[in-house]
């Protein structure tokens, strides 16, 4: 067959197809069309399609590989080219028995997952507000990774009352994963681990079977996944496997980059060929992304290179604020689609799904439609439209739409069945259903479990009802958050997309901070309205030539002729966490690299001096990772540099200006909500007396005229007479 259109060094790799073989492809270095070529290569050198396994990560990539070998080769239906979980799967389908299952086992997804945990925490008595279902699958799941049952968990973690209710649960929820015949995810990778090791005709039969393997996107396997490939090659030690350390982003998913690191004391006879050509980027962006990763300690040392131009210099644009930012990246994209550029040529990537929201409200203010890639429009998010749904209930008690969606959010123990019940209620009073469950009669009727979570969430609710002209629209939210339970089922969870999600409640909070800031007598009815009609105005068309958003890692994969990287901050881009640890800054550096090498003509940085995150405006310090471009690739604003004489590397701390502060952390947001919270209560100060002169947020200084068990009558000096109620008014002494 005719290799001609691969390079040398994709040559080389192609007709190396005996012995262990790693193969460093960087990006955009034609790994997929190295790895189909050397399949047909073995298959047109007379080897059987039958004895060769190629092992991916997803559906679509074993999809897309399978179709690209068939165009060379013809029909490879005896040829296994699949994602790990579908060959494990296979295995243990012709060997269920050597692991204790019946051939017809089911797999449990994560709503399966949940609702297992769930019943037997009930079963077991443990409360599941202090033990969230997700946070016990998540621990469950990393104890599965490291090859820990219930037991194993037990012997690793110091015994207190956590791990022992932890434990109770794990054990049960193993007994009845077997007792239903049934397996989770991470049993598919663990059981096949565990087939070759209990029989070992069962490993004799795949070893025999496949004399050649293959392993697409090495970088991103873990321990049980690395252990499965290690015993399937021992036989023939044929052993293949493409990645590149430095996109090896998925470290908080299970990935571990010794994997490939270590690759060559693993199988100390391997060869090692390195993809370095680049096909996608002109050779400034190449340059400017090396610049960045090479200040990595854990990485191969390798460089791409480019037959292309060397291309602009890439733009760098400190804007005064976060909202500037982002319209200068809609100007810009404007600017060039009117000089003729398609807009699907154009991609923002951000680190964050809460930045998110500015790109889209600019470019809809200059007429670009867009679209939000492997993630939801910001106000169609789960968490923002929960949140939308509390306050439209301040605003409208007759929004059954909206009390319906939060009543069980969170969980509340309110069924269908209870839901349809308060329903029936509320129709027989001709009431809507917030209006009935203000009624301590239908409260009455609640099952026990729910009845006290949705007494204190109606309470909230019809208080902030009560209170909402005495209130500024940022203290009621963080009100209905902290109050009704919303923020602390998030963090209880302790899961990556918890933590997401409280990012974009906390960044809900500076829509909100904007809202007050600019408007003229601000209230929660007219920011309801605003954000109603904005929300509106974001329908798109999926069809339409659109500008693409999407974070860095979705962005894996991917290629954009333009691509704008925004929030180079410290904080924000490295993220606060990334200052722990070393391999924490390292992983997101690594991401940095997959960003810039996303962009194939034009690659635009930008940051922002001052941002509101999580409704605090503060100073930004611009990001380490800007500071290690080099600078001769660099056009437009000076990237501030701290006179030391220390490293060339671009390592310097502090701004220009001398204000940044230390970012906002997003788990600093239920502590931050709280506090607000209590300062609206007086600082845990409600006894109020006639004559006493206070203060409040919203109406200022003012003399207490009357005072009782639950309200304080206040002639302000701004507004006249007002009558708060206590433990909700943002009120305190002076």
């Amino acid at each position: 067959m005719s290799l001609e259109n691969l390079n040398d060094k994709q040559q080389e790799a192609v007709k190396q197809i005996e012995g262990s073989l790693l193969i460093l492809a960087g990006a955009g270095s034609g790994k997929t069309s190295t790895m189909t070529h050397r399949i047909a290569y073995m298959v047109d050198q007379g080897i059987s399609p039958y004895n060769i396994l190629a092992v991916t990560f997803t559906n679509k990539a074993a999809s897309e590989m399978r179709s690209r070998v068939e165009d060379l080769i013809g029909d490879c239906s005896n040829m296994w080219i699949m994602t790990f979980h579908a060959m494990c799967l296979r295995m243990l389908r012709i060997f269920p028995e050597q692991i204790g299952y019946q051939p017809n086992f089911v797999i449990y997804d994560t709503s399966d997952q949940k609702t297992l945990v769930r019943n037997i925490l009930k079963e077991k008595g443990i409360s599941d507000r202090e033990f969230k279902p997700q946070y016990i699958l998540a621990v469950i799941s990393k104890s599965k990774e490291k090859e820990k049952d219930a037991e194993g968990y037990r012997a690793a973690e110091e015994e207190n009352y956590k791990t022992k209710a932890i434990y109770t649960v794990f054990k049960e929820y193993e007994e009845r994963l077997k007792k239903n015949n049934a397996m989770d995810f991470d049993d598919i990778l663990l059981n096949a681990v565990k087939l070759f090791e209990r029989d070992e005709a069962a490993l004799l039969k795949y070893q025999q079977r496949f004399h050649y393997i293959m392993v697409d996107e090495y970088q991103d396997t873990n321990h049980i996944q690395y252990k499965l490939i290690k015993m399937l090659a021992e036989s023939h030690h044929n052993l293949c496997v493409v990645g590149d350390d430095d996109q090896c982003i998925y470290e908080w998913r299970g990935a571990d980059i010794r994997n490939i690191l270590d690759f060559e004391k693993d199988f100390p006879e391997a060869k090692t060929i390195k993809l370095e050509q680049n096909y996608r980027s002109v050779d400034n962006i190449l340059k400017a992304a090396h610049s960045v990763v090479r200040n990595n300690r854990s990485r191969k040392e390798k460089q791409l290179w480019t037959n292309k131009e060397c291309g602009e210099k890439i733009p760098y644009y400190r804007a005064d604020t976060d909202k500037e930012e982002a319209d200068y990246v809609a100007r810009q994209i404007g600017y060039m689609a009117d000089k003729g550029r398609s807009l699907n040529d154009f991609a923002i990537l951000y680190r964050t799904n809460a930045q998110s929201r500015l790109f889209e409200g600019s470019l809809s203010q200059h007429g670009l439609p867009y679209r939000v890639l492997s993630g939801q429009r910001y106000y169609d998010r789960k968490e923002v439209k929960d949140a939308m749904a509390y306050m439209r209930l301040v605003v409208n008690p007759l929004d059954d739409l909206s009390l319906r969606r939060i009543i069980n959010e969170p969980k509340r123990g309110m069924g269908d069945k209870s839901v349809e019940k308060i329903a029936a209620f509320a129709e027989i009073r001709d009431q809507s259903m917030m209006e009935a469950l203000s009624d301590p009669e239908v409260l009455d009727t609640l099952p026990g479990r729910a009845y006290d979570s949705v007494k204190e969430m109606v309470e909230c609710i019809n208080l902030c009802r009560q209170e909402k002209d005495n209130l500024r629209v940022s203290d009621i939210y963080d009100t209905l958050l902290v109050k009704t339970g919303y923020m602390k089922a998030l963090e209880d969870s302790n899961t990556v997309e918890a933590e997401a999600r409280m990012d974009n409640l906390m960044e809900f909070k500076s829509v909100i901070y904007d809202y007050e800031k600019d408007a003229e007598n601000p209230t929660v009815e007219e920011f309801m309205e605003q954000l109603t009609l904005a929300a509106e105005v974001d329908n798109y068309d999926e069809d339409q030539d659109t500008v693409t958003l999407m974070t860095m890692h979705s962005a894996k994969g991917l290629e954009f002729p333009v691509v704008f990287m925004p929030g180079l901050e410290d904080g924000l881009f490295p993220g606060n966490k990334a200052f722990d640890s070393v391999a924490g800054m390292e992983e997101e550096r690594r991401l940095c690299y997959v960003g810039m090498t996303r962009a194939k003509e034009l690659l635009y940085l930008t940051s922002a001096a001052v941002r509101t995150r999580y409704g605090r405006t503060d100073y930004t310090r611009e990001s380490q990772f800007l500071r290690e471009v080099d600078k001769k690739l660099l056009t437009g604003d000076a990237v501030f540099e701290k006179k030391s004489g220390g490293t060339s590397l671009g390592v310097s701390t502090g701004s220009m200006d001398g204000y940044a502060k230390e970012p906002y952390k997003p788990y600093d947001a239920l502590k931050y909500a709280r506090m607000n919270t209590r300062a609206n209560a007086g600082t845990g100060e409600t006894e109020f007396a006639v004559g006493d002169k206070v203060e409040h947020k919203k109406f200022g200084q003012g003399l207490v005229i009357e005072a009782d068990d639950k309200t304080v009558k206040v002639a302000f000096d701004s507004v006249g007479m007002k009558k708060l109620a206590k433990g909700l008014a943002p009120l305190k002494k002076i």
